[in-house]
């Protein structure tokens, strides 16, 4: 009887941890990880922001085991551009931007754990979940990122930088300038990404996505977005894994947004780790209205007038940043679309904007 009795309190024990474990799990899920101020004052790095010994003259070392791929175009007063995603490097300079190449020398550099640049995690051994986020987050979450900035820039020696963020990449930039604001000169957000208040209703991307697919899309969209949001078995899968899974959804997101010719084999590798850690970086419920608010940089912010993607997003990013200017532009092209990619879809107006707001 004794024996079943400690029998019953060793099972109450283990459903109580695993309880523990699903609760913590889905308030870190809810809550961001990344705090607003860790990285400048270099807290939660696994290394130091000033960065090591550069070697090779076509990629940044960030770290001593990290170090970024990126294509650099044009001469003069250095660029450098955030791409989004999560997770997504260009495959191709922007056309809006070749324009002003004799001016300026724009880095597309792949963010860590994407695309050429150094993929530092392919799998977790650990089944312990909380240990596995903290790893994640310090070796790719939102502060990694901000930090490989803040080293790009010291790289480069600039005293302050022209930045240039798209889509989750213009949240990333944002936050950078709001973490280091004496360190950006101007800063050009281009539909960034609704990531500084709690989504409202008519704001789930992928919700949006599903109401532009054809009724054949659907069933296989489901079952994709089903597995991409699956954070409780993720820590079983592989980076190949991950990479795969952004390849099978990202053709249907791009169909979505209009943009259905689209050969995603013939981008860079997209991230696999690198776009699920800034997931857990945000959570479910994102606050960083008062974050950008410490901006002082001037900053354009243009959304294309088709653009899928929350129009509120960008304008909130408008109304809060302190000496901010928003721009919806339409502009009529061969495609129809002055969407997402507003940079390709309309280059004449996007360089026109960009190059009014570097003068002014």
């Amino acid at each position: 009887m004794k024996r079943f009795k400690y029998i019953l309190i060793g099972v109450a024990i283990v459903i109580l941890i695993i309880g523990i474990g699903v609760v913590y799990m889905f308030w870190q899920m809810g809550q961001p990880i990344y705090t607003f101020g860790s990285v400048s004052s270099a807290e939660n790095l696994r290394s130091s922001l000033t960065p090591p010994e550069q070697m090779d003259p076509n990629r940044w070392q960030v770290e001593p085991d990290i170090s970024l791929h990126y294509d650099a175009y044009g001469k003069g007063r250095p660029v450098i551009i955030v791409h989004g995603g999560p997770g997504i490097p260009y495959a191709k300079p922007w056309d809006g931007l070749r324009s002003l190449e004799e001016s300026y020398k724009f880095y597309y550099y792949h963010q860590r754990g994407a695309g050429k640049s150094t993929r530092p995690i392919q799998s977790f051994e650990s089944k312990n979940y909380p240990k596995n986020v903290t790893v994640l987050e310090q070796t790719l979450g939102i502060g990694a990122q901000i930090a490989d900035i803040e080293r790009i820039r010291r790289i480069l020696n600039e005293e302050k930088l022209l930045l240039v963020g798209h889509s989750f990449g213009g949240f990333i930039a944002a936050l950078y300038a709001a973490e280091f604001p004496e360190n950006v000169e101007k800063l050009l957000l281009v539909a960034p990404a609704a990531m500084l208040s709690p989504p409202k209703d008519g704001d789930d991307f992928f919700a949006n996505i599903r109401k532009e697919l054809p009724e054949e899309d659907l069933s296989d969209y489901d079952v994709l977005v089903k597995e991409y949001f699956n954070f409780g078995s993720i820590f079983s899968k592989t980076d190949d894994d991950l990479v795969d899974l952004q390849k099978r959804i990202g053709k249907y997101l791009l169909k979505g947004m209009g943009y259905k010719d689209v050969d995603i084999e013939s981008h860079p590798v997209p991230g696999g780790w690198s776009t699920f850690a800034v997931y857990f970086s945000t959570g479910r419920l994102p606050r960083f209205r008062s974050a950008v608010k410490q901006i002082i940089a001037p900053t354009l912010i243009i959304h294309g007038k088709d653009d899928l993607l929350s129009l509120k997003g960008s304008q909130e990013y408008g109304n809060i940043i302190p000496n901010a200017k928003f721009v919806s532009i339409r502009c009529h092209n061969p495609s129809g679309i002055s969407g997402h990619f507003f940079f390709d879809d309309c280059p004449t107006e996007f360089s026109d904007e960009f190059l009014r707001f570097l003068n002014e």
